[in-house]
């Protein structure tokens, strides 16, 4: 039998060092081309990709090259090597079940996990799994078979230290390409997915780590005292229900309908092509803003922080403000304890509670949040039909999204409270490129701005459809449906170049101008009501929850909210941004800058009386972000009781085979099933959808 020699190089410690690397760096690769989806958008993302477990690989395994003895260094190599190769299978096996990535607090509760999994454990493995371990078991048995030599030189300090100073910049490289691709990666957390698409799974892990342990300390150190001043707070800032309003919509199903990126401006905006002739961007949702059946707001605000998106849902569920670093939903949206609008409506009125999002589920760790909101399902891209020709990075377009939604939708018992997220109208609105093509582009200076207006065409037509599938199915007359837009389409940097289309110019554009330009739709349609209209009271996104539930009949006097009913004859119509500035029907504050709201005029020269009233609102601005925060970053619900709710369990909540379980309810209730399905003969409301492309409406006339 012929002896197996080894290389060389093998039998030094460097040698075998960088072995080991090159081989955890391709199963790296293995893992992200085969098992994670990760969904790389151009050649410089596959680029970090492809460079990205380098650094920390490197790093890591140079621990064992400050060792100088012999058998204690390779020792150390190898459970390094073990370490990074089971870091990195569980997470493989991990996101086969769950699409996601372990968090450390998923490690602190591995067992809860484990026994989630059940029967189905063993069906997560697969018969390649052996190429995450085969390279360990072989460099293990060639080490104790002595084909490869441990070698007795120890390795230079400065050698050592030296690769980890490279491997420290390599990672600093690593980290710019990333903010290069993704800005804010890390201060905004969008996604687990982002994180370790761009700095790779052992960065990821280690980032997580931190931020846990910021967050627990916080947390730990907050007690029951701390809740009083919240309290106080909320008892003196509540703002009781206006008798003409309160209990209007009362045991409705409640459908949201998120118009992505959607500013008021849009409202009535007709866009002129290149031959002047004016086209009307939202006409169906221009409707039901003017309807009598709707009450719409002009003066509704946008208060996001860094969170964005996921900061207007933790608004609208919560009434508590986004962090004013990060996002709430990933940095405790999975730890912290809620008093939300699932829970409230479930507990106060039997509601069943259910949102639908065609992008992936982990996206602002959304999967996690929503357990610990208490809704009861959550429909995300693992049950849609997404594929390239109908979805862009964000997920399913939302003509798609809202179809395919109709064969959960139907099968929900009522009452309900549901939210659709849809997505098409998100930045950077790419110009379609099949039937749905044809709605004129704008032709500033700006592409991102001029193809702004064609997606948000896209999406009126698709709520129009969505509306009209609500009326054929026979859920309309027995829902509020609220539209409303979570923050900016076109960003403060942007906004000089779409001065010209609203009257405006460049050269006078100024601050104030920036503010308004935090105008979102907020229109709460309620068919058979015909005492709607537009509102003028000043409000934002923290108030959206107290008005609903007062509609819905229930007082929210014993909960705790940062807002205010905005048909409440007490609101205080005071808009707190998540920086600090602040709008009212008065004043305007921006940084030091007093402006007249109702003119836009600056005021250059406050007289004193002028100073108090600016500083006072600015000083009660401050404070309700300041009893928010305390509130969320001190877990502080977890010692409150005086609402009466059961706290939430995150483990009553499973998001998986989730069609099966609505249809067992219906079959357990029966005749008492309450579902449109059940009151459809068990006969399915899905041929009542009718979706066409912007072609095909153009043709037909409609």
């Amino acid at each position: 039998m012929k002896k197996i020699h080894m290389p060389k190089f093998l039998n030094t410690r460097l040698g075998l060092f960088g072995f080991v690397a090159v081989l955890i760096w391709l199963k790296n690769i293995f893992a992200y081309t085969v098992d994670f989806h990760l969904r790389i958008e151009n050649a410089f993302e596959y680029f970090i990709l492809f460079i990205n477990p380098i650094a920390s690989t490197f790093f890591l395994l140079s621990i064992a090259l400050f060792v100088r003895r012999k058998k204690a260094s390779y020792s150390t190599m190898m459970i390094i090597y073990f370490l990074m190769s089971l870091l990195l299978f569980s997470n493989v096996v991990y996101y086969r079940e769950f699409t996601d990535f372990i968090t450390v607090n998923t490690m602190l509760g591995a067992g809860k996990v484990a026994s989630g999994l059940g029967e189905s454990a063993l069906r997560l493995f697969r018969p390649y799994d052996v190429l995450y371990w085969l390279d360990f078991i072989i460099v293990g048995i060639l080490l104790l078979t002595k084909k490869i030599k441990m070698d007795e030189r120890p390795v230079r300090a400065r050698v050592a230290v030296s690769i980890s100073m490279l491997s420290a910049l390599f990672f600093v490289a690593n980290l710019t390409l990333a903010e290069t691709a993704r800005p804010q990666l890390l201060g905004r957390q969008f996604s687990r997915d982002y994180i370790v698409k761009f700095l790779g799974l052992n960065a990821f892990t280690v980032y997580d780590g931190v931020t846990t342990y910021q967050t627990n300390q916080v947390r730990a150190e907050a007690s029951e005292n701390d809740m009083d001043a919240v309290s106080d707070y909320v008892k003196d800032h509540y703002a009781a229900p206006n008798p003409d309003t309160f209990g209007i919509a009362k045991g409705k199903n409640v459908i949201y309908i998120h118009l992505e990126s959607f500013q008021q401006f849009l409202i009535d905006y007709k866009l002129k092509d290149e031959k002047g002739v004016e086209h009307v961007v939202t006409p169906f949702i221009n409707s039901l803003y003017h309807s009598n059946s709707t009450y719409s707001f002009d003066n509704f605000f946008h208060q996001v922080g860094q969170g964005k998106t996921s900061d207007a849902e933790t608004m609208f569920e919560n009434s508590l403000f986004g962090l004013d670093q990060g996002s709430l939903f990933t940095q405790v949206g999975g730890k912290n304890t809620f008093e939300a609008a699932p829970a409230i409506l479930g507990q106060e009125a039997g509601y069943t509670s259910a949102v639908f999002h065609g992008n992936a589920g982990n996206f602002w760790n959304r999967n996690e949040t929503y357990k610990h909101l208490g809704y009861n399902y959550f429909f995300d891209a693992n049950y849609y039909d997404v594929n390239e020709d109908n979805s862009f990075q964000y997920g399913l377009h939302d003509k798609p999204f809202f179809q395919q939604s109709a064969q959960y939708l139907e099968h929900l018992q009522q009452p309900f409270y549901s939210k659709f997220i849809a997505v098409s109208n998100h930045y950077p609105y790419s110009q379609f490129t099949n039937d749905e093509a044809g709605f004129p582009i704008a032709t500033t200076s700006d592409e991102t701005i001029n193809g702004y207006f064609a997606t948000a065409n896209y999406l009126d037509k698709a709520v129009e459809e969505i509306f009209n599938y609500l009326k054929a199915s026979g859920l309309y007359e027995n829902s509020v449906i609220v539209l409303y837009g979570d923050h900016y389409g076109v960003s403060t940097s942007r906004n000089q170049n779409l001065a010209e289309l609203l009257g405006k110019t460049k050269s006078t554009w100024n601050d104030f101008d920036n503010s308004t330009m935090q105008r979102v739709p907020y229109m709460i349609h309620i068919p058979g009501q015909s005492n709607g209209g537009i509102n003028h009271t000043y409000g934002g996104q923290i108030d959206a929850l107290p008005t609903l539930l007062h509609l819905m009949g229930i007082d929210t006097k014993n909960y705790i909210q940062m807002g205010q009913d905005l048909f409440s004859k007490e609101n205080a119509q005071l808009v707190a941004f998540r920086n600090g500035n602040y709008v009212s029907p008065k004043y305007t504050m921006l940084g030091s800058s007093i402006y007249e709201t109702a003119t836009g005029r600056l005021i250059e020269e406050p007289t004193e009386q002028e100073k108090q009233e600016a500083h006072a609102l600015k000083d009660k601005a401050n404070l309700q972000l300041e009893m928010s925060d305390q509130t969320t970053n001190g877990d502080l619900l977890r010692f409150y009781t005086n609402s009466g709710l059961t706290p939430v369990n995150p483990d009553d909540y499973n998001y998986k085979d989730q069609l099966k379980q609505l249809e067992k309810i219906e079959e357990d209730k029966g005749e008492k099933s309450t579902s449109i399905y059940s009151k459809n003969n068990n006969t399915s409301t899905v041929d009542k959808y009718h979706t066409e492309s912007y072609q095909d409406y153009l043709k037909s006339g409609k």
